[in-house]
């Protein structure tokens, strides 16, 4: 990746990631360089005061102006309280859970809720009855006028949460005319950091109850509902969509076909065939690499994070586990017409070819973005008007959010 605010690569790339919610007033961009041109190094505790303290910073301008009645001030200063409160807590995603993500998650629900009451359009909180418990979520509609339109679910990704989702997809989305529903499922924001439901692979049994719940809506066209997946929701969508045969639609952002393969592929080659071992002379070699890396504060974040996301206890058996992440004999099972999207430069999704080759649908599309464009990052960071102008144009044509039910 190339430079954007500082010189780690991950520090860089989460910068980057807050930055672009400037698109709809989740940030400032040069806010965004200046506090992490603050942050000491790589020092993570450094990361999240400094993000910390920019969030209660426009929180504050948010409180103020709502108290003098300045609603469209108050909307866009608690947005960009909800992107610097959920940037702050990211570093921390571990286990033991940190009380300090435990409260960047409860801070940037309320700046967000705090924001959409002065949206313009209408917005409700939900919660979707699941296995006992319930799902947080947003439902966002694009007028308040009644009528039947097409509805788009939204689907984050490993690291993501609800209210991210709004930047990414709903608020674009909510302008060509959908409506929409968000929601933290297992393994993501609260769902993970409160509840402590840990992720799993069957999203198909995930998403069957949101779209009972989505179809129960009297505003939803039951005939035109699409799934949108972002980052892992490009693995966790599609997965959906291979048993929850209700949606018209399904879009992966970006593509990913199996979990265990590309985690494995970033081990030194001789070493790939012990990952899932716990015993043996490489089997120990392997297992002195992770434990060099985990101590690493940002080399080693995206293992613990894999930890505490599919909670387990070693990297081998997070190798096992990822063994169910697969979309090798599912994919085929899709029955709507699916749009593939991949990012040139991510590796993190270098197998969305492999999905768009194992789908058998009649209609469907695998895009490629590049570096030339802006857009060769994971999720097309930093170039998601292109990304909406292709996606989008791809939905329209499907689900005609114009036309009304």
């Amino acid at each position: 990746m190339s430079e954007f605010a500082v010189k780690d690569d991950l520090l860089d790339a989460q910068t980057l990631r807050a930055a672009s919610a400037a698109l709809f007033g989740g940030a400032d961009i040069v806010e965004c360089v200046e506090i992490a041109r603050r942050v000491r190094g790589t020092d993570l505790d450094s990361w999240h005061d400094e993000w910390h303290r920019s969030a209660e910073s426009a929180y504050s301008i948010g409180v103020t102006a709502e108290a003098a009645g300045q609603s469209e001030t108050a909307r866009l200063a608690f947005l960009r309280a909800c992107t610097y409160f959920r940037t702050a807590g990211l570093m921390l995603l571990e286990a033991p859970v940190d009380p300090r993500l435990v409260d960047s998650v409860a801070r940037q629900r309320d700046a967000f809720r705090r924001a959409i009451a002065h949206f313009r359009t209408p917005v409700d909180v939900i919660e979707i009855p699941f296995e006992g418990v319930t799902l947080p979520g947003y439902h966002f509609r694009a007028a308040a006028d009644g009528a039947r339109r097409a509805t788009v679910i939204l689907v984050n990704g490993y690291d993501g949460t609800v209210e991210e989702s709004y930047f990414y997809n709903a608020q674009a989305a909510l302008d060509r005319g959908y409506d929409v529903v968000a929601f933290d499922g297992p393994g993501q924001g609260s769902v993970l950091v409160e509840q402590g439901l840990h992720l799993r692979p069957d999203w198909e049994n995930v998403i069957a109850p949101v779209v009972d719940w989505v179809l129960e809506q009297p505003t939803t066209d039951p005939d035109r509902v699409a799934l949108i997946g972002l980052s892992l929701g490009g693995y966790l969508a599609p997965r959906a969509a291979s048993g929850e045969h209700r949606l018209a639609a399904c879009i992966a952002d970006s593509g990913f076909y199996d979990m265990f393969d590309s985690a494995v592929s970033r081990i030194p080659a001789p070493l790939r065939g012990k990952a899932t071992e716990d015993t043996g002379t490489l089997a120990g070699i392997l297992g002195n690499l992770f434990e060099s890396r985990l101590k690493k504060p940002t080399e080693g974040w995206a293992m613990r994070r894999g930890l505490y996301v599919n909670g387990v206890d070693s990297m081998s058996e997070f190798f096992r586990d990822a063994q169910r992440y697969t979309l090798k004999g599912l994919a085929e099972r899709i029955t709507c017409p699916t749009l593939v999207c991949h990012a040139e430069n991510d590796d993190i999704a270098a197998s969305a070819p492999d999905l768009f080759a194992a789908l058998t649908v009649e209609r469907k599309q695998l895009i490629t973005f590049t570096v030339a464009e802006g857009a060769g990052q994971h999720c097309e960071v930093g170039a998601r008007q292109l990304y909406l102008a292709r996606s989008f144009g791809w939905l329209d044509s499907i689900l005609e959010p114009a036309r009304l039910g």
